[in-house]
C-alpha cells in the first residue's frame, strides 16, 4: 500500500457512452499498455433500462479489450432483474454501481465496490447511476431496486472504506455537473472518471485536488490518466486524449485530401 514515500504511477484508460458503437474494439486492445487499468463509465449497450436486446453486438468489440471493470450506466441498467443479470453476464467486465441496492437478495447483478490490483497498487472502483427514481419511490416495490443519492452512497461506502487500498477510483454515469459537485464534497476520491455527459475534455478539470475526466461519446476517443499516487490521493498526473474511431476519421479525411 502507497504510504507517505515517492508517488507509485497508476495509469487508466478510460471509455465511456459508446452506445454500441462499433469497430473500435481492436484498436483499442492495442493501445492499452501492459500493467494499466482499462474500464468503462457505463452506456456500451445499444438497449436501454426499458428495452432488452438479446443481441449487442458491441460486446464483441468490448471483448477485444483488456477491460477490468465497467459502470453501471442508463444502458447496462434494465428495471427486470433477469434482463439486468442476462446482460451482465454477456459483458466481459464486472459490472460495478455503489448507488444501487436490491431489496430482493436475488442473484447478484453488479458489485457495489470492486478491488482490483495494478501493478502492486490495490486499486478500488466505486460507480454511480443517475438515480432513476427517488429512494423510497413506489417503484422499489414493483421493481425491487432502490437507489441512493450520490452523496448517500459514497457516505455508505465510506464508512465501508478498507484501509489498504491505494486509490479509490470513482466511475461516475452521473455527468460533469455532478462529477464536479461530488469532488468537492468527498475528498476521500483519487479521480472521478466521468460520462453520461458526453463531454469530451482534453484535460482533467480538476476540483479540490481531484481530477476529473471524460473522454466524450461513440468510442471516438479512449482517454488516458497517469496518476502519480501518494497517500490515496492524485499527486500528479498526466492526461491525453487518444483517437479510436475519430482517429478512423482523420485517417480518411486525409487519404481524400
Amino acid at each position: 500500500m502507497t504510504g507517505t514515500g515517492a508517488p507509485r504511477q497508476l495509469v487508466i484508460y478510460h471509455t465511456a457512452d459508446i452506445h454500441g458503437r462499433l469497430g473500435f474494439g481492436a484498436r483499442l486492445g492495442a493501445l492499452v499498455q501492459p500493467a494499466s487499468l482499462l474500464v468503462d463509465v457505463g452506456d456500451s449497450l445499444s438497449g436501454s433500462s426499458t428495452v432488452f436486446r438479446a443481441s449487442e453486438p458491441v460486446i464483441a468489440d468490448l471483448r477485444q479489450a483488456p477491460y477490468r471493470a465497467q459502470a453501471v450506466g442508463n444502458r447496462e441498467f434494465h428495471y427486470l432483474h433477469r434482463k439486468f443479470l442476462q446482460r451482465a453476464r454477456m459483458l466481459p467486465a464486472p459490472l460495478v454501481c455503489s448507488n444501487l441496492i436490491d431489496l430482493r437478495a436475488r442473484t447478484e447483478v453488479f458489485r457495489r465496490e470492486l478491488m482490483v490490483e495494478v501493478q502492486g497498487l490495490q486499486v478500488r472502483v466505486l460507480g454511480l447511476l443517475v438515480p432513476q427514481y427517488r429512494t423510497g419511490s413506489g417503484w422499489e416495490k414493483v421493481f425491487g431496486w432502490r437507489f441512493l443519492s450520490a452523496d448517500a452512497a459514497l457516505e455508505d461506502m465510506h464508512a465501508r472504506s478498507a484501509h489498504d487500498c491505494d486509490a479509490t477510483i470513482l466511475l461516475s454515469h452521473m455527468g460533469l455537473r455532478a462529477d464536479t459537485a461530488i469532488a468537492q464534497r468527498w475528498p476521500m476520491l483519487t479521480a472521478i472518471i466521468g460520462g453520461h455527459s458526453h463531454d469530451v475534455l482534453r484535460q482533467p478539470e480538476v476540483v479540490d485536488g481531484i481530477p476529473i475526466v471524460q473522454a466524450g461519446p461513440h468510442a471516438q476517443y479512449v482517454g488516458r490518466l497517469a496518476l502519480n499516487v501518494n497517500a490515496r490521493a492524485a499527486a500528479g498526473w498526466d492526461y491525453e486524449l487518444i483517437p479510436l474511431l475519430a482517429g478512423e476519421a482523420l485517417e480518411r479525411k486525409a487519404a481524400g485530401a
